[in-house]
């Protein structure tokens, strides 16, 4: 029986998006969109997390990210794309990043499971581990030159210290294991 959250799965390969649906049914509300204008007629304030393609035909991920973020909509969302990431990713308010292929339903499970339990962080907590997401995301790509030659990926690594140091007496003082792993995770590659 699932929980009560809802995850919506937009992707314009159907065989993908219905595999994710029938890896996550079992665990979760499950909604399906086939393209960026379908995923805006799902998109509501009960979509808690969106597994969202980044490459549509009709309206890119970017344009529903856009739209969820004009809407003031409280989801969550990772980014599933083929399109390895670049530096454009860090003008993008996403949470999590999955390459494609995603081929176990653990992964995809393990990344809806995270984006809720982050939900019930406050938004500098969440705007932390965006960030980091996205800097692990282009640290997997990247050389260390063209990462050292990129000022928006410098701005991105004084943001997160800047915020790392805010978070760190907080993060100190919670009794929550995951919160306080998740937190240390960040610090690899610094």
């Amino acid at each position: 029986m699932p929980n009560d959250a809802t995850v919506l799965i937009v992707d314009d390969e159907k065989p993908i998006t219905d595999a994710y649906a029938q890896w996550l049914d079992d665990d979760y509300h499950v909604r399906t969109a086939y393209s960026g204008s379908e995923a805006l007629e799902k998109l509501d304030d009960e979509v808690d997390v969106v597994l969202l393609d980044r490459r549509m035909p009709d309206l890119s991920g970017e344009d529903v990210l856009n739209r969820i973020h004009e809407e003031g909509l409280t989801c969550r969302v990772a980014l599933v794309s083929a399109v390895e990431p670049d530096f454009d990713i860090l003008d993008l308010g996403f949470d999590a990043y999955l390459e494609k292929p995603v081929s176990e339903a653990e992964e995809l499970l393990e990344t809806v499971e995270t984006l809720l339990r982050r939900s019930t962080y406050d938004a500098q907590m969440q705007r932390f581990l965006s960030l980091a997401n996205k800097k692990a995301a282009l640290e997997t790509k990247k050389s260390p030159a063209e990462l050292d030659a990129n000022d928006e990926y410098e701005k991105l690594v004084s943001e997160l210290a800047e915020l790392r140091a805010q978070l760190s007496n907080t993060a100190t003082d919670l009794d929550d294991e995951d919160l306080r792993a998740e937190f240390h995770d960040t610090d690899r590659g610094e």
